[in-house]
């Protein structure tokens, strides 16, 4: 039972198809639980992202690593389908204990060089409707079963914590409006026993991301030579072995409302990656933004994108302060305002 602490729970995985979606639902199985696992692509239905993952994989691979894996095709768009979805959940195991919503498929859909001023609103619409609606439907029709049995964990699958731009609007809205869920859905479920938070992964080695840099989960580390921060990246299964954690955790509820790393809570409950490794991508980013900031000289191109990307996450934390003055010296901003410069030491921002 020691190594099997969710026997007996019943998890619901929302986009488990590939990815995040799919290591979190494996490691619930290796834990013990039951997993529903739904999205688009099942056999017979070509993905919209065309790639080749199913769900009825996904399921079969939660078997292999010890939990009970189903397989649902569930467009969560489809606010009848995700009805009928936790009433089969219902009917067949009498309870819900863990949700995560970890829908996504907007990569085609964000161009990172686009202004907002030159985005597509039919895209737009495309992306809130699939990457946000999805998450408050379902969250919206899970959550009455679990506060009738007074117990429950949803988890919101998102991207970083901090407040500051994500550089590219539509990235940003939808991201940020996924951490707003988890903690506003944290509000409402005070004193029910369900307990809402949202979960970050770090660098990825999604199938996708594998398959860009021509590597497979086996040779992985031959991609470090393309790009640094790849030595730092993390497998599925690390962000899935943290919501196990977080499921088989009796004071979970303290966590209520917050944005978590999947790095910071292998320190606290003590798990690894499935390679033994304990990746720290963020902390890795946060050491070369400062030393290229260090640096004598103009930066290059892809350096100032760097420096840039870690000013954006973190001018407006005053925790950050002296960090975020530091690049955005080295990015010459000398005249911008409290809005778009560093927050003041220990000044609230609004």
């Amino acid at each position: 039972m020691a190594n099997r602490p969710l026997q007996g729970k019943v998890a619901l995985v929302a986009g488990a198809t590939r990815g995040a979606g799919r290591g979190i639902a494996c490691m619930l199985g290796a834990a013990g639980a039951v997993v529903y696992c739904t999205g688009r692509t099942a056999a017979g239905q070509a993905s919209p992202m065309s790639r080749p993952e199913t769900i009825e994989e996904t399921a079969a691979l939660v078997g292999r690593h010890g939990g009970e894996g189903v397989a649902i095709r569930t467009d969560h768009t489809r606010e009848e389908e995700v009805t009928a979805l936790i009433a089969r959940i219902e009917h067949e195991r009498g309870r819900l204990d863990v949700l995560v919503n970890d829908i996504w498929g907007g990569d085609p859909m964000v161009d990172w060089s686009a202004k907002f001023w030159q985005l597509d609103i039919g895209t737009v619409r495309a992306l809130v409707e699939q990457a946000v609606m999805t998450h408050l439907i379902t969250a919206r029709h899970a959550a009455p079963l679990m506060v009738r049995q007074g117990a429950g964990l949803i988890v919101e699958v998102s991207d970083g914590h901090h407040d500051g731009y994500r550089g590219q609007l539509l990235y940003d809205l939808v991201k940020n409006t996924v951490n707003r869920l988890g903690y506003a859905m944290a509000w409402d479920l005070h004193g029910t026993g369900v307990t809402a938070l949202t979960l970050c992964p770090g660098f990825l080695r999604s199938e996708a991301v594998l398959d860009h840099f021509g590597v497979a989960e086996a040779n992985w580390r031959d991609a470090i030579a393309k790009d640094p921060f790849f030595a730092e990246s993390e497998s599925p299964f690390f962000v899935g072995r943290a919501v196990a954690s977080l499921a088989a955790d009796p004071a979970a509820h303290r966590k209520a409302g917050q944005v978590l790393f999947a790095a910071d809570l292998a320190e606290e409950y003590g798990f690894t990656d499935i390679d033994g490794r304990m990746p720290a991508f963020h902390p890795m980013f946060e050491r070369v933004a400062a030393k290229l900031a260090d640096g004598v000289g103009e930066l290059e191109p892809n350096e100032r994108f760097l420096v840039l990307a870690r000013y954006m996450q973190i001018h407006r934390e005053p925790a950050q302060a002296g960090k975020a003055r530091a690049l955005a010296a080295k990015l010459g901003f000398a005249e911008l305002g409290p809005g778009l410069g560093p927050s003041p030491a220990g000044a609230a921002v609004g």
